[in-house]
């Protein structure tokens, strides 16, 4: 189905699609999956040995196992079919969850098995971003990324929270239980509802290593691409005030009610300014804002240094959260310079330099909180975040045609080879100055 260049597209664009549909569907369950499956295993590991060590062992198993599986699996989803890889995640992941459901497993197998879990969900997460491409196309396409991080940011907040209730109520093992039916019936959902397609890549570059070492020559070796992915990275620096929640809600006299509220916050402005800012703003002017608006998302943490109360706190978390929907445009301008046959493994970079970041954000973070007040480290974390925008949204001005002083000419140069397309489709083709990576994409 086309869409009139006329008007903008909406939800009900998006949601026509039976193979999106069926994407994010999948992806609710298993999100809901990974997040039940981590709070009961750490909730029961807790309650057997009475360690916050082993608990927060098995908590990790949200980061390390993720960073190798982002690395060297997610070249999968480009030797392989994708959807092929997203089943098959699936249901490796609802087997090595119904282990854990077997008797008298060891805390250490149990923990063992979370981590393999959390393993296979990059190649998922790599697998569904470079299909989604294929799914919906031009502005339905950053439509569609929208709403897919809405239902992210929605889930962190509200899946940790079902996951505690599931397991108060029905205990570990039955909410493990029903986390591996979230895998099974995701995997039979794409399986019947999402096109089968062929690989993008050849098999003859198995090795992981060599995929992995050619996604970094594709993503790093590009300049355009380089900053797309270092915006996306700045979020390490925004995301700072989620882990310091429980110290700095108890700076202002709170408790957990007051650090889960810290928390929903930071989630919440994104979560409703994203599709909306998506569906109200062309392609060109979301590029045009993003240096300025991924700067506003840092620089609004400065106002924490104040020492503001309770509600005025997550008021500022959830107005630099909404200034974090330049993201889709990153998003958007990403995937569109990247060759089809490299997409899978260049999301997984990007997603494993993000977690490697956030967690050493968090680090240095917790270890500043020790000597000097949550507050101050919050503003300082947002003062450098805006910092490093500000280099990078020069560095993307000169490099992006929507924000240079020619824009206009260039616009009008890429008009003629894309004539034959929509004028949405030939404006969203001259977001990527036709770089040799672009025009290497195959669709």
């Amino acid at each position: 189905m086309s869409i009139s260049p006329a008007r903008r597209v909406t939800f009900h664009d998006v949601f026509s699609v039976p193979e999106f549909r069926a994407l994010w569907a999948s992806y609710i369950l298993s999100a809901a999956g990974d997040r039940l499956a981590l709070v009961a295993l750490t909730l029961f590991v807790y309650d057997r040995t009475r360690s916050p060590l082993l608990a927060a062992i098995a908590f990790a198993a949200g980061t390390l196992p993720y960073v190798i599986g982002a690395l060297f699996l997610s070249g999968m989803a480009d030797r392989f079919p994708r959807r092929k890889v997203m089943v098959t995640c699936d249901v490796i992941r609802a087997v090595l969850v119904g282990a854990m459901l077997l008797p008298h497993v060891p805390l250490v197998a149990l923990i063992v098995l979370l981590y393999a879990v959390t393993t296979f969900q990059p190649p998922f997460d790599a697998a569904r971003s470079a299909i989604l491409r294929d799914v919906v196309e031009g502005e339905r396409y950053a439509l569609a990324v929208a709403v897919l991080q809405t239902t992210f940011r929605v889930m962190i907040v509200a899946g940790t929270a079902a996951g505690g209730l599931v397991v108060a109520f029905l205990g570990a093992r039955p909410a493990l239980g029903v986390d591996a039916a979230t895998f099974v019936v995701s995997a039979v959902l794409l399986r019947v509802g999402v096109r089968a397609r062929p690989a993008a890549a050849s098999k003859e570059s198995a090795n992981a290593l060599l995929q992995l070492g050619a996604g970094v020559r594709v993503v790093f070796g590009d300049r355009a691409l380089r900053t797309l992915v270092l915006f996306g990275w700045l979020a390490a620096f925004y995301e700072i005030p989620a882990g310091l929640a429980a110290p700095y809600a108890a700076r202002l006299g709170g408790g957990p009610i007051a650090a889960g509220l810290l928390i929903a916050g930071s989630q919440l402005g994104a979560a409703v300014a994203m599709p909306l800012f998506t569906k109200r703003i062309g392609p060109l002017t979301r590029l045009r804002w993003m240096g300025p608006m991924a700067t506003c998302t840092c620089g609004v943490l400065l106002l924490i240094a104040l020492r503001p109360g309770l509600v005025v706190s997550i008021a500022i978390l959830a107005l630099s959260s909404a200034f974090g929907m330049y993201q889709i445009a990153a998003n958007t301008a990403f995937v569109e310079r990247l060759p089809n046959e490299r997409r899978a493994q260049a999301f997984g970079l990007a997603s494993a330099g993000l977690v490697i970041g956030q967690g050493l954000a968090f680090l240095v973070a917790g270890a500043a909180a020790e000597v000097v007040p949550p507050s101050t480290v919050i503003a300082l974390g947002g003062g450098l975040g805006a910092i490093a925008a500000c280099g990078l949204s020069v560095r993307w001005r000169d490099m992006s045609p929507a924000v240079g002083r020619h824009s206009a000419r260039h616009l009008g140069r890429q008009a003629s080879p894309v004539g034959r397309q929509s004028s949405l489709a030939g404006r969203q083709a001259s977001l990527s100055r036709q770089s040799p990576v672009h025009a290497a994409r195959s669709r």
